[in-house]
């Protein structure tokens, strides 16, 4: 096992991993768990496996990571509306369920101008939010095809379904992200 190749991979991959996570769980705590856990699942069970396979496995980790948080969050909230008239109600005031703040997860670019900067600062947030109110499935597919730049066949491994299923998918999301800037266009234009 070569640690420093291993430690190597894991800080070359922890912001994109931040970033897709982020996106998939809108709550930045839950997205800094969820990178962590993979890279402890990564060292702790494929360090011996050759670097090459690497960033398929880590990506099928986070993941299944995110889809797990996903359906710990579904049963909390059946849980929750199940029991939540039985809470007293001094605790319903107590916990406000406010959105995190939105994270600047993109890049920054050079402004030509403040008009430029402001309609660019539009853009990032509203396709940030577009591809954060994805289905999962889609989301997962769009991000690891065109953000992490993997093909379709390691797409469908890091996803584990079938070739077929990632061009749906991202067909899917790239259709819904079409149609979702395209409504903004005229508001970008102004």
């Amino acid at each position: 096992m070569d640690t420093k190749a291993l430690e190597g991979f894991l800080a070359g991959v922890e912001r994109r991993a931040f970033r897709i996570a982020m996106m998939g769980v809108r709550n930045e705590d839950a997205a800094l768990d969820l990178v962590q856990e993979a890279m402890m699942r990564l060292a702790e069970k494929y360090a011996d496996r050759s670097p090459e396979e690497w960033p398929m496995l880590f990506q099928r980790i986070l993941q299944n990571a995110i889809l797990d948080h996903h359906r710990r969050q579904k049963v909390r909230r059946a849980w929750v509306s199940l029991f939540g008239d039985l809470r007293p109600k001094a605790d319903e005031d107590s916990e406000p369920g406010s959105e995190p703040d939105e994270a600047d997860l993109m890049p920054d670019e050079q402004a030509d101008g403040p008009e430029q900067s402001l309609a660019r600062q539009k853009l990032r947030q509203h396709l940030e939010s577009a591809i954060a109110d994805l289905p999962i499935r889609q989301q997962q597919a769009f991000l690891l095809r065109y953000w992490e730049g993997l093909d379709i066949a390691q797409t469908a491994q890091a996803m584990g379904c079938s070739e077929g299923s990632v061009k749906t998918h991202c067909f899917r999301a790239v259709k819904a992200l079409g149609e979702s800037l395209a409504f903004l266009k005229p508001e970008l234009e102004d």
